[in-house]
């Protein structure tokens, strides 16, 4: 089963005022959805734009596994647990807050900064929270993140190129940039889509690409 979501039906969120424009994929914040909550183990999937100087000052997390993709500029983050990093485009960041973490997310830059950021629920709650960056991640190279028994594909793809969705039980596309065609849709930049036991099916480029794609059992 294919599920479609399009950009224009996130939730809306940020303050435009403060230089954060937010769009939720999932229920979040104010926008309560039961019938939205999660899919396999993303619970969150948030297109996240900061204006220069702007950004979220230090908050909480504890027990989410959360995925950061920077599409375009270059994104601060700062934790308790002692990490400073810049995040930039092709560089997959995670921050297991396990039992608790806090941390700051700005755009020190003089540039807009986009970003792609997506909550995952561990298999198992408390532990002490861990940090990772992988700079430059490859298409071929998939990013596990085990705590959430999870497998992220990078899909850099030219037009007319097809690639294979993997073969999982829940398997979520999020379209970073261009246009693709899956199971009969066609996905734009923000588009989503969320396969219920995937077998066979291919992604094609009809424009230049960029695919998120998330491996869920």
């Amino acid at each position: 089963m294919t599920d479609v979501r399009r950009a224009d039906e996130r939730y809306p969120g940020g303050d435009r005022s403060a230089g954060i424009e937010s769009r939720h994929a999932f229920s979040f914040g104010p926008h309560y959805d039961p019938d939205n909550l999660r899919f396999g183990a993303l619970i969150a999937c948030n297109e996240e734009r900061l204006a220069p100087g702007a950004g979220f000052d230090e908050h909480p997390h504890s027990h989410t596994e959360i995925v950061t993709w920077v599409v375009e500029g270059e994104l601060t983050h700062r934790d308790t647990a002692g990490h400073e990093t810049v995040v930039r485009a092709g560089d997959v960041q995670r921050l297991s807050a396990a039992a608790g973490v806090r941390h700051v997310e700005r755009n020190d830059g003089t540039t807009p900064l986009t970003f792609v950021q997506m909550w995952l629920a561990p298999l198992s709650p408390g532990g002490d929270p861990s940090y990772e960056i992988v700079r430059g991640i490859a298409d071929s190279t998939p990013y596990a993140v085990p705590e959430a028994g999870a497998m992220l594909h990078v899909r850099r793809l030219a037009a007319g190129e097809r690639t294979a969705v993997p073969d999982a039980g829940h398997v979520y596309v999020h379209v970073v940039r261009g246009t693709v065609r899956l199971a009969g849709e066609e996905l734009g930049a923000g588009d989503a889509a969320r396969l219920t036991d995937a077998a066979g099916v291919d992604a094609v480029a009809v424009t230049r690409a960029e695919v998120l794609v998330w491996e869920m059992p």
